[in-house]
């Protein structure tokens, strides 16, 4: 399938039969047409089962023969995670297989009987048409060791996310019970904070220790830089603490099985992310991304996770759209609006792309200059952030040449062009 409008809009020709699927949970919806939106037969209703998938490509087969059509394209709505077992079975037969945006099927739903009407079976139709009219996307199907990447890049978000959740837990507790206990330790993941939190972690406990016997409770856990000035420390800010003096027994469940959990999230997390590494090790151009100042091993692995093989992609301005990061403007007659990034596309990317620009600018040479030039430039300079931004579209275009290539980074071709080019290089 092909990329521009115009393309994607010349295959859809006479010989070709559309089928717009509205998705659901447990069964889909189909409509037939041709390129004209005439109508073919009776809607039909399959199951998101094999049988189900079986009964569509017989109906379909019916169809092509009564009226003539030797090309088929499937399209759908695509309604959380349950389009994507058909899509793999359809591209796999070998037919087309694409999406159309939610939004435009909810804002052209009225255009044939002028009412707000919402129904399976009527989607269904306006899918049909919105592909008829070109308007409709193709999916990035990943396959082999991409498809592995973002199972694992999903699996990481949501241990990541699950173990900030447990430290918020933690640090709720240590709040309700022993809101002092940071007056004596800057970080509850210190080896002596931690072991503290393991076995006396609230002041009721700690008052009935002395500080000798508090630091031999470090002892095995702490070899060396806490003293007897902590633990002093320690049981002093224990007898005037604040904290809640009930519940204790339950509070200390609480607390060890937090603890537990955080620690079994950060040792997943440690394990995935050496899985991680040596798969995107194998990938061409991955040691060369690698290799850039500033730039870590998760960015490069979130990206081929999110955009798959990059050599699929003929033009960088691809992968700027799929981040939603092309510039959108309002403007009408003299009015001229701000302009802003679309945020149509794929938000993790996007999001990866911010969290690693920030360290580029801050360690990278050749990016460090790039930024100093955009906000300071004579004409038309750029606040910080907006200078952030248009340095994720610039990584992106780097990741795209060196995905393609498999050449090192040269920060020089970055500078080449731009004016004060001396003083950049020398930067």
């Amino acid at each position: 399938m092909n990329y521009t409008q115009n393309q994607k809009i010349s295959q859809i020709t006479p010989s070709t039969l559309i089928i717009g699927i509205d998705i659901a949970k447990d069964k889909h919806v189909a409509r037939a047409q041709d390129d004209r939106g005439i109508e073919f037969g009776k809607r039909l209703i399959f199951e998101n089962r094999i049988h189900g998938f079986e009964t569509l490509l017989e109906w379909v087969e019916k169809h092509q023969k009564e009226n003539g059509k030797t090309h088929v394209i499937f399209g759908v709505e695509p309604t959380g995670h349950y389009w994507m077992n058909l899509a793999y079975f359809l591209t796999a037969k070998g037919f087309d297989f694409v999406l159309v945006n939610p939004m435009h099927v909810k804002k052209s739903k009225e255009l044939d009987d002028n009412s707000p009407t919402k129904n399976d079976t009527k989607d269904a139709k306006v899918i049909a048409q919105l592909i008829k009219d070109g308007r409709y996307s193709i999916p990035n199907l990943l396959e082999g060791i991409y498809a592995e990447l973002r199972e694992g890049v999903k699996l990481r978000d949501q241990l990541a996310r699950q173990r900030m959740i447990t430290e918020g837990r933690i640090q709720n507790v240590i709040q309700r019970y022993f809101p002092e206990f940071f007056d004596v330790f800057g970080d509850w993941e210190g080896k002596a904070a931690l072991s503290t939190l393991k076995m006396f972690p609230f002041p009721s406990q700690i008052v009935e220790m002395t500080p000798e016997e508090v630091l031999l409770k470090w002892k095995p856990f702490v070899q060396r830089g806490v003293g007897i000035k902590r633990a002093t420390k320690l049981v002093e800010t224990a007898k005037k603490s604040i904290g809640i003096q009930i519940g204790i027994q339950f509070a200390k469940r609480e607390m060890d099985c937090l603890l537990e959990q955080y620690e079994l999230y950060k040792k997943q997390l440690e394990q995935l992310d050496l899985e991680l590494e040596t798969l995107v090790e194998t990938i061409p151009g991955a040691k060369e991304m690698t290799a850039i100042k500033g730039l870590g091993i998760t960015t490069v692995a979130l990206l081929f996770a999110e955009v798959g093989d990059i050599t699929n992609y003929r033009h960088p301005q691809q992968l700027v759209n799929l981040a939603g990061l092309s510039l959108r403007e309002h403007s009408s007659g003299k009015f001229k609006g701000q302009t802003k990034i679309s945020k149509r596309g794929r938000s993790r990317l996007r999001r990866a792309l911010y969290l690693a620009i920030r360290p580029l600018v801050a360690h990278n040479p050749t990016f460090k200059a790039l930024h100093e030039y955009y906000t300071k430039r004579p004409e038309n300079p750029l606040k910080k952030q907006q200078s952030l931004i248009a340095l994720c579209s610039k990584l992106l275009r780097v990741f795209f040449v060196i995905g393609n290539k498999q050449c090192e980074f040269d920060g020089s071709k970055l500078l080449r062009g731009l004016p004060q080019i001396e003083t950049l290089q020398a930067a």
